[in-house]
């Protein structure tokens, strides 16, 4: 028998988010919220995919409806019921498999039922049963560091399953595995949803990945970041199992995409926006990655479809999105219907000699980065052109956790060492401007000054 792909508005409702918000205390007092005003159903046989970027909440979301936290405003209902702790129709498996390296497959399994005091017997008979159909049939006396990744995944979607819960909350479970591993248990899972053997009644999984979450979910629901907002909600109402190249699943990529990265597609008027370091971030792209970028659309005549550039390039579409949000920030490409087209900005950057190819580079970031145009401003307006890079972390972590302060300000460095905006000595964590641009705002270095090499921060 076929599990229907969704039972659509009519279906149970297992779980209700209503108004959720949640904040946490920030390094300097004040309140860093992670998550704005979330309302989310989630109903019996549906899968339903969190589809974010870093800073969305998703994970923290995930959390809220199993009961691990509690949110700071809003409610979460299981079944009707207000959850004050840890819900108790939900299963949680972990991206990190979070297996205990001490005990055995079967023991590792048998966890959460000895936690709710099964007896042994039962507790024997239901594991083998799990380990079973999640294909370890053998590996019951095995340790975790007998097998692969993918066998401990495994072992962690068992003792997920064998407590046979109506939730299964999934955090990123494949991006810790090898491609052909993570599709081998991406298929395998679809496989077993569509069969009345799965013993929950709806999964509920966070993921990065957009082809991911298309080719699992019947709903995909898009959050927006810092803080994490619901953007839309997209339905997929495709057949399993579901052909990564045709047309209505190429479509609906673009389309995800396009919800998640929000950009215009018309090049905007190079003047300071309204947007600060915290509403938009920095993407992780070394200057080197996103000049690449450019390069390629240039040769293939100005325009060319992102799924085409992932294949050609045997990428994921997800590990371009960091360089195509770097080189979109900067005005030198659009994206519209899942196609990037070259600027006139663009062109030039990328047939510019070198010289003029990093002054372009530096006019676009000065202008249309939030945090190197912010600290531009701050040094031109110190005493002597120089601030301690505590400083900008400082204000970063109002935004930001220390890790992705941190890595903010590196990629805020790199960018603007590469335009030769301001350098920045590792010595005394001094950021200083450099004396051309400070002077005649044309981002040059000054005769006979000495640069270090440009740290490389791409993927």
């Amino acid at each position: 028998m076929t599990r229907p792909s969704s039972l659509g508005s009519h279906a149970e409702i297992l779980i209700d988010v209503k108004g959720v918000s949640k904040s946490f205390p920030g390094p300097a007092g004040d309140e860093l919220r992670v998550l704005d005003s979330i309302d989310l159903q989630l109903r019996t046989g549906e899968i339903v995919a969190l589809l974010g970027r870093s800073g969305s909440g998703k994970s923290t979301l995930l959390r809220i409806v199993a009961g691990l936290i509690a949110p700071t405003r809003g409610t979460v209902c299981y079944r009707g019921a207000e959850l004050n702790g840890a819900n108790p129709g939900a299963a949680l498996v972990f991206q990190s498999f979070a297996l205990m390296p001490w005990l055995t497959v079967q023991d590792n399994v048998e966890l959460g039922l000895a936690a709710r005091r099964v007896r042994p017997a039962q507790r024997r008979e239901r594991a083998l049963d799990a380990i079973d159909m999640i294909g370890l049939d053998g590996f019951e006396s095995a340790y975790p560091k007998e097998l692969s990744g993918g066998m401990r995944q495994r072992v962690g979607f068992a003792r997920a399953l064998v407590l046979e819960p109506d939730l299964l909350l999934m955090d990123e479970p494949f991006c810790a595995l090898d491609v052909l591993t993570a599709e081998n248990l991406r298929t395998e899972l679809v496989n077993l949803w569509s069969t009345d053997k799965f013993p929950t009644k709806a999964i509920c999984i966070v993921t990065h990945n957009i082809e991911e979450a298309v080719l699992l979910a019947d709903r995909v629901v898009v959050l927006g970041a810092n803080p994490g907002r619901i953007l839309a909600e997209v339905r997929v109402d495709l057949d399993r199992p579901r052909d990564r190249r045709a047309p209505t699943f190429e479509t609906l990529v673009d389309q995800l995409y396009g919800l998640l990265t929000g950009r215009e597609t018309a090049e905007v008027a190079a003047e300071p926006t309204a947007d600060t370091p915290t509403t938009m971030p920095l993407p992780h792209a070394s200057v080197g990655g996103l000049a690449g970028l450019v390069e390629m659309v240039y040769a293939k005549g100005g325009r060319i479809g992102l799924a085409s550039l992932a294949d050609e390039l045997n990428f994921e579409i997800d590990d371009l999105l960091p360089l195509v949000d770097a080189a979109t920030l900067l005005g030198l490409v659009t994206i519209c219907d899942g196609e990037l087209a070259l600027t006139d900005t663009g062109a030039q950057f990328t047939t510019a000699d070198i010289q003029r190819s990093k002054q372009i580079f530096a006019d676009q970031a000065r202008c249309r980065a939030p945090l190197v145009r912010t600290i531009c401003k701050a040094l031109a307006g110190s005493a002597d052109g120089s601030l301690r890079a505590g400083f900008f972390l400082d204000l970063l972590h109002r935004g930001f956790s220390e890790a992705d302060a941190h890595r903010q300000l590196d990629i805020a460095i790199a960018w603007g060492r590469y335009g030769e905006l301001y350098d920045y000595d590792s010595v005394s964590d001094e950021i200083t401007a450099d004396p051309a641009a400070v002077s005649t705002g044309a981002s040059r270095l000054a005769p006979g000054r000495r640069r270090e090499p440009v740290p490389d921060l791409g993927r």
